[in-house]
């Protein structure tokens, strides 16, 4: 609790104060008043806010004001009750406002009870329901809305993040007014109780305990009784008045004062009419022309005014046009520069697969991205990058393709009212459909339509819909190439993450011992690997144990993968069968070893090309061969030659995994199901 929350707090307690504790008349005075400013000073508040959100607060304070006037209520009840008097301010409105007339006083109280009730506050009831109702029933589509911008890269995460939160608070703001109109509600029918019941009460007391004749007690407690009332409802008008600007303020670039004076005068034709009409009504009728002339005639000046005015405003913007004009055409070569900027992930697609992304004509492929990013960042540890997804008329109607930092990675083909049937191995003679490739994995398929998909999936076919099909091919696209997504920039964002839980850590690995660059180039290249950095803090403490030594981002990504050895090996393993391996000859192993060569800028593999091409040869000869058996087999070699076997097959058998023996772990049951010569 601050200095700042002290005279909130002690105005909580004085309203319980006031209605337990007879409070002296002076001090009931100064409280109205009180109440009075800060009534007038939350209207003022209203008129000059330009959205609802700015006074978010305004349900709870309506609230905390209504209870304050509510006590004032009790106590000077119990003063005139009790007294025979209130104190100045209310005898000042009894008398002076009033005229000390308490038939006059009473029917203004009646006035000002019906204007708060019927009028402002049963509206103020109306639209805060409505506007509830239509605020949570609008918040899908907001949030759909925020989700496409997003994906279309026109807003950021953080940007997402304050957008979605500004929805939830508008729903809650309105759903509290809602709730807080009835406070006002309430307070006016409390005001026409509490009056009521002054007023009789008062003339029993003073007629049975004060000895006063019927005229004097009705005209003493009327006077103070209405008195009362006045200096109660008028800030309760003022705050019935507040609330119902909050809740028909729609939002704008100013206030209520500017938005009126803008809006209404707008149209000096308008104003010329009208000023017109008041000064023929003062000519053909017996209204008095010393009253509609000069109204007449300052309303039509006024639109003179006003016509002038836009006149030099609209001179001012042409010149600014023109000024923008030639500033742009002067900066045009700089201007270039906006096109240098190219998009981490780019898909393109013709115009007619634009249903597949129109969510008007039904597509979730906004959605589905949202997924794959989600999918990705488990899978790998890696937040991936915005996709931007556009259409390209270049492209053929049908075609689509991905680019990853502006290069073109996939392309293929979609027939959106077809089905794509994957091969189970056999293609049968009864499907009919138009040969294609499965676009993911290259496995053989057919797109069939809608009267054939029933048959393929009787015959065994995998049977996808086209935005499934699309969607696989972006996720493995971008899982085989999440290590060129993964820059100096991304990498200060997972530290940062990694930061916030284990500051120690990440301390005493950057700047000290690796920097920024060094840590990035050991998570490429495990992603490369297909090997998750979601586990960062164990990746960190070997970074921090080995760090020290050695700063070869290839030696330290080998002591991260011994690391994460339960990792790598239930990834590859399976829980009946365990891990199916290819295992290299200790005259393989040899020779690899003594091909590698140390230098001052690192170590490298250097073999004879022909005893290279054999190695690879054989290599895929033996995981061809374990996969007619259906086996998913990983090579296995000793740790001080598997990056350089990595090396050596990438190029042309990536999709095998190369493991140590190091990243094993004891309990698995490893089975060789081939062995590799030369």
């Amino acid at each position: 609790m601050t200095a700042r929350d002290l005279p909130i707090i002690l105005g909580v307690v004085l309203i319980i104060v006031m209605l337990v504790i007879p409070l002296p008349t002076w001090l009931l005075s100064v409280l109205i008043m009180v109440n009075i400013s800060l009534s007038l000073l939350v209207l003022l508040m209203a008129m000059n806010m330009r959205e609802a959100l700015e006074m978010s607060v305004f349900p709870s304070l309506l609230l905390v004001l209504t209870l304050f006037r509510l006590g004032l209520n009790v106590s000077t009840t119990r003063s005139i009750l009790g007294q025979g008097e209130a104190g100045g301010v209310v005898e000042t409105f009894g008398d002076f406002v009033v005229g000390g007339n308490p038939l006059v006083g009473f029917v203004v109280f009646i006035i000002l009870i019906i204007i708060q009730f019927v009028v402002i506050t049963k509206g103020s009831e109306r639209v805060s329901e409505v506007a509830a109702r239509f605020t949570l029933d609008a918040m899908p589509g907001k949030q759909m809305s925020i989700d496409a911008d997003l994906n279309a890269g026109m807003i950021s995460e953080r940007e997402a993040v304050e957008r979605r939160e500004k929805i939830q608070r508008e729903a809650d703001f309105y759903g509290a007014m809602d709730g807080g109109s009835k406070f006002v509600k309430g307070d006016a029918i409390a005001g026409v109780i509490i009056t009521i019941i002054n007023i009789i009460v008062g003339m029993i007391v003073g007629m049975m305990q004060l000895g006063m004749s019927l005229s004097e007690a009705s005209t003493t407690y009327t006077l103070l009784t209405v008195g009362d009332g006045l200096v109660s409802q008028i800030p309760a008008l003022m705050l019935s008045t507040a609330t119902g600007i909050i809740v028909t303020r729609a939002a704008s670039d100013g206030n209520l004062s500017q938005d009126i004076t803008k809006q209404l005068f707008r149209l000096p034709p308008v104003l010329y009419i009208t000023g017109g009409t008041i000064i023929f009504l003062g000519l053909v009728t017996p209204i008095s022309d010393v009253l509609t002339l000069p109204l007449g005639g300052l309303i039509a000046f006024g639109g003179y005014m006003i016509s002038k005015q836009q006149g030099k405003e609209e001179e001012t913007e042409d010149e600014l046009a023109r000024e923008e004009m030639q500033l742009d055409e002067m900066k045009s070569p700089e201007s270039v520069v906006s096109l240098l900027n190219v998009d981490p992930i780019e898909f393109e697609f013709g115009y007619g697969l634009i249903p597949l992304a129109d969510t008007n004509q039904g597509g979730d492929l906004l959605d589905r991205v949202i997924m794959i990013r989600r999918q990705l960042a488990l899978e790998l540890g890696l937040v991936i990058p915005v996709v931007r997804i556009r259409d390209n008329i270049q492209l053929q109607p049908n075609e689509y393709r991905l680019k990853i930092k502006g290069n073109e990675l996939a392309k293929g083909e979609l027939l959106l009212d077809h089905y794509l049937a994957i091969s189970p191995g056999e293609e049968e003679e009864g499907i009919e459909g138009i040969d294609t490739v499965e676009p993911a994995f290259g496995m053989k398929a057919k797109w069939v339509n809608e009267e054939m998909k029933e048959r393929a999936e009787m015959y065994g076919y995998t049977v996808v819909d086209p935005p499934s099909v699309v969607s696989t091919h972006i996720t493995e696209i971008i899982r085989q190439n999440a290590h060129e997504l993964l820059g100096r920039q991304e990498t200060k964002q997972l530290i940062d993450h990694v930061k916030e839980t284990y500051p120690i850590l990440v301390e005493e690995i950057t700047p000290a011992i690796l920097s920024v660059g060094d840590i990035q180039k050991v998570l490429s290249k495990l992603l490369k690997e297909n090997v998750s950095i979601r586990n960062l803090p164990v990746i960190f403490e070997t970074l921090a144990d080995y760090g020290k030594t050695s700063s070869d981002p290839d030696l330290l990504t080998e002591y991260v993968r011994q690391s994460l050895s339960r990792q790598i090996t239930s990834q590859h393993s399976n829980e009946n069968n365990g891990l199916k391996v290819i295992t290299l000859s200790g005259k393989v192993e040899k020779t690899m070893a003594e091909g590698v060569h140390q230098t001052e800028h690192g170590n490298y593999l250097s073999l004879d090309p022909t005893v290279s091409q054999t190695i690879v040869q054989n290599i895929a000869h033996e995981v061809e061969q374990s996969s007619l058996y259906e086996h998913h087999a990983v090579i296995l070699c000793s740790p001080a030659v598997r990056m350089y076997v990595r090396q050596l097959i990438e190029r042309y058998i990536p999709q095998i995994a190369v493991l140590s023996y190091n990243e094993l772990e004891p309990s698995v049951e490893v089975q060789s199901i081939g062995v590799v010569n030369i």
